[in-house]
C-alpha cells in the first residue's frame, strides 16, 4: 500500500416531520453488581462515521470524556437483557472537525468554529433484525429549532433558524441542537449518541486491527493526504482517517461522493468485525473500549459499561445484508453550493418511524455521482436470494416470507453491509 498523510484542509426546505417514534427499553429489574465487569461499545468513527462494539474492564471509564446532554435522553434501563425496544433504538453519531492538538491537520488555535462534518443516525430495530445508518450531507440546508444555549442552559434559548447548512449546527448550539435538528427533520426521537474527533477515528480503526478497502483507480488527494494505488489495502490510523475525509479524490469530488466512500468503509468494517471474531477477542475489545472512552464524548446512557454490553449483544447476530447504509436523499440547489432534501426523504423518514427494514434500488448504485463501483472480484453476498422470477436450485430452501419492507426509490443511494464496493477516483 502506498499511503501518506499530509496536512488536511477544513471542509468546505426539509419535508414536514412525520409522527414521532422513539426507542424505549422495557424494565426487567435491577442488574446485579458484577465482580469482573466487561464493557461493550457501539460508536461511530466519523469525520465520517462508523459503528463498533467492544468489551473492556470498568476502570476504562475512569478517563471518559465529558458527558453530552440531550433534552430527550433516556436512561436505557434493564440490561444486560435488552429485550425488545419499542420502535427501535436511535443513536446520533457526529463527526467533529475539531483539529487535534498535535497539529496534524492545521493549527487548532486558528479554527473559527467546530463543525459537524459527519452526521449519522443509527437505528437498531425493535426485534434486532435490521439496522439502518442514515448519513446527512454536510451541505444540506435544514431548519434548526430553538435550542438550549450550551454555555447558558438555564438562560434564553438560541433562536430557531432556517436554510442553514447541516454542518454549522454543532457550532451554533452543540450536540443537543444537532439532535433536535435531526429529530425535526426525520420525525424520530433521539435518546442517545456521541461525538468523535480526528484522533478518535484513527484510534478506533487501529484498535480493530485495520480495515480492508478496495480502490478502483489510483487516488491522489493532497487536501486529505490520501494517496492510494489501485487494488486492495488494509488501512488504519491516520491512513483510515484520510480515506474517510477524502472528498476531492473520490466520486465527483463532492461531499455526496465522499459519503458513499464512507459507507463502503463502514460496510467493510462490520464485515471485518464479523469475519475476524472481534467480539470474541478480549485484546481487541479492550483496545476498542479504550479508544472510545478516551476519544469520544458520549451521552450518559452510553457511559454505563453494562448498557453498552446489552447494545452490542442486540446487534451481534444481525445479517449483514440487513444493515443498510443510506444517504439521505437530496438534490442540488440552483447555485450548486448546497443541497436540499427531495420528496424521497419522506419515505426514509417513514421507514425509520415505522421501524421497517429498507430495500435499496440496485439502479441507485449506477448513479455517476455515487462515488464507488462494485468490486468485480467480490463473491456473491452470503444469504443472497434468487432474483424475482427465479426458482431456488434443487435442494435449496425457498426464502421465508418476511415482514413488510420499505422500498426506496432510485434517488436514494446506499449499500448494505454485505455489498463489497471499491472507491472510485475523481477524474475531474
Amino acid at each position: 500500500m502506498s499511503a501518506r498523510i499530509g496536512p488536511g484542509s477544513r471542509s468546505e426546505a426539509a419535508p414536514p416531520p412525520l409522527p414521532t417514534r422513539h426507542g424505549r427499553l422495557p424494565r426487567h429489574g435491577a442488574v446485579k453488581a458484577l465482580a469482573k465487569l466487561a464493557a461493550s461499545v457501539v460508536a461511530v468513527i466519523a469525520v465520517s462515521g462508523i459503528a463498533v462494539a467492544g468489551y473492556a474492564a470498568v476502570d476504562l471509564f475512569a478517563g471518559v470524556e465529558p458527558t453530552l446532554e440531550l433534552e430527550n435522553e433516556q436512561i436505557l434501563d434493564d440490561v444486560p437483557d435488552i429485550g425488545a425496544m419499542e420502535g427501535g433504538l436511535f443513536f446520533l453519531l457526529v463527526g467533529s472537525d475539531k483539529r487535534p492538538q498535535n497539529g496534524a491537520f492545521g493549527d487548532p488555535e486558528e479554527e473559527s468554529g467546530v463543525l459537524n462534518d459527519v452526521t449519522m443516525l443509527v437505528h437498531i430495530s425493535e426485534d434486532h433484525s435490521h439496522v439502518e445508518v442514515v448519513s446527512f450531507p454536510r451541505d444540506m440546508l435544514v431548519s434548526v429549532p430553538e435550542c438550549p444555549d450550551p454555555e447558558n442552559p438555564d438562560g434564553e434559548p438560541l433562536s430557531a433558524m432556517s436554510e442553514v447548512k447541516m454542518n454549522t449546527v454543532l457550532h451554533h448550539g452543540g450536540f443537543g441542537c444537532v439532535a433536535a435538528t435531526v429529530e425535526q427533520l426525520t420525525g424520530v426521537e433521539i435518546p442517545t449518541g456521541g461525538i468523535v474527533e480526528f484522533d478518535g477515528v484513527a484510534a478506533l480503526s487501529t484498535a480493530i486491527g485495520g480495515v480492508e478497502v478496495c480502490v478502483a483507480e489510483r487516488i491522489d488527494d493532497d487536501y486529505a493526504g490520501l494517496h492510494l494505488d489501485a487494488g486492495t489495502h488494509t488501512i488504519s490510523g491516520y491512513d483510515a482517517l484520510a480515506f474517510l475525509r477524502s472528498r476531492h479524490g473520490v466520486g465527483d469530488g463532492s461531499d455526496l461522493g465522499r459519503i458513499s466512500n464512507q459507507q463502503t468503509f463502514l460496510a467493510s468494517l462490520i464485515r471485518t468485525v464479523e469475519r475476524d471474531g472481534v467480539l470474541r477477542d478480549p485484546v481487541k475489545l479492550y483496545s476498542i473500549a479504550k479508544a472510545v472512552t478516551t476519544n469520544m464524548q458520549l451521552t450518559s446512557a452510553l457511559q454505563d459499561p453494562v448498557r453498552l454490553v446489552s447494545i452490542a449483544r442486540a446487534i451481534t447476530d444481525i445479517d449483514l445484508a440487513k444493515v443498510a447504509f443510506i444517504q439521505y436523499p437530496t438534490a442540488y440547489t440552483d447555485g450548486f453550493a448546497a443541497v436540499v432534501p427531495t420528496e424521497s426523504a419522506a419515505l426514509v423518514n417513514a421507514a425509520l418511524q415505522a421501524d421497517l427494514p429498507v430495500q435499496l434500488d440496485p439502479t441507485a448504485q449506477d448513479n455517476t455521482d455515487f462515488g464507488t463501483v462494485p468490486d468485480p472480484a467480490a463473491p456473491p453476498a452470503e444469504g443472497e436470494t434468487p432474483a424475482e422470477g427465479e426458482t431456488p436450485a434443487e435442494g435449496e430452501t425457498p426464502p421465508a416470507t418476511e415482514a413488510p419492507v420499505q422500498a426506496l426509490p432510485p434517488d436514494v443511494t446506499g449499500q448494505t453491509g454485505a455489498d463489497v464496493r471499491c472507491a472510485s477516483a475523481n477524474e475531474g
